[in-house]
């Protein structure tokens, strides 16, 4: 059973003073309370009847409840307690029956052994607090192959992060490692209004597919990921020192020979090259990489 096409969520404001609960700066609780926003939200990203949804900070069920009229089931994951045990009581309230509140960490969510549960790849929504909104989405990255697309929510200068172009300057490691293995694009801007309490920025959902498989294939992708984040730790540097200053165990030497295989000039910087050129230089290390190398 599915929910009562007229079931909507309490106003944030009112439920949470009624409550008692004030929300947590520390977790980045930002409410989604525009009711509009969220079913415009819910209509672009075009859900089918179907899916199976894993939703990211479910909060008080903003997109909960309209989701969940749209699809066959949403797992609703609201690490905080109090706001978890309101969630259930809205969901119940709205005789709802096919979402699944889990009060979890994203974090340390097994989200193979959900869509295995489910039998299903998963689609992703979230609301993601700034301060884990990184994590969560090379998270996303590396569980891709049970994922068919999500549709996330960044402040707004996260979301120009993702789609900007070798030479910008908000070009960087988030860039690379979801233009790898994605396509993404604008979905909903949403000003700070939308939101209890009012943040300062405006905010930008983002649709992302994946591909399966990608364009340019890394032979490793644990290495690539890690020749991304020690180019970028350093961007100010010339690629090769940054390179050599970002703990990836490769010699001097071994660097040299992996530059000029890959055709890439040493003294250009990370923010110059393309994801296929970081390909190229993550493929020319084949062999090289230690056995106890970790891509986080």
């Amino acid at each position: 059973m599915k929910s009562h096409p007229g079931a909507s969520m309490s106003s944030p404001r009112k439920l949470l003073r009624a409550k008692g609960i004030r929300p947590r700066r520390s977790m980045g609780q930002n409410f989604l309370a525009d009711l509009n926003v969220a079913e415009l939200i819910v209509r672009r990203a075009q859900f089918a009847q179907d899916d199976v949804v894993l939703e990211i900070g479910a909060g008080l069920g903003a997109l909960t409840l309209p989701l969940a009229a749209q699809v066959r089931h949403v797992f609703a994951v609201e690490p905080d307690s109090k706001i978890a045990t309101l969630l259930g009581n809205e969901i119940q309230a709205a005789g709802i029956l096919n979402v699944t509140t889990i009060e979890k960490d994203i974090l340390q969510l097994d989200i193979k052994a959900l869509a295995r549960e489910s039998d299903a790849s998963l689609k992703v929504i979230g609301n993601l607090p700034y301060h884990i909104s990184s994590q969560v989405l090379i998270r996303l990255i590396r569980f891709r192959e049970v994922i068919g697309a999500a549709f996330l929510m960044f402040q707004k200068e996260v979301a120009e992060r993702l789609t900007a172009k070798p030479g910008n300057k908000s070009y960087g490691r988030l860039s690379v490692l979801i233009q790898y293995c994605a396509e993404i694009y604008p979905l909903v801007s949403v000003a700070g209004s939308a939101f209890f309490p009012k943040p300062k920025v405006d905010s930008q959902m983002v649709g992302i597919e994946f591909r399966h498989p990608v364009t340019f294939r890394a032979t490793d992708e644990s290495l690539l990921f890690r020749i991304v984040k020690a180019a970028f730790g350093k961007r100010r540097k010339t690629l090769k020192n940054a390179l050599l200053g970002g703990n990836l165990e490769f010699a001097d030497e071994r660097i040299s020979a992996a530059l000029d295989l890959a055709g890439i000039d040493s003294r250009r910087r990370a923010e110059t090259l393309s994801v296929k050129e970081f390909v190229a230089l993550s493929n020319s290390f084949q062999g090289s990489e230690p056995s106890s190398s970790n891509s986080s």
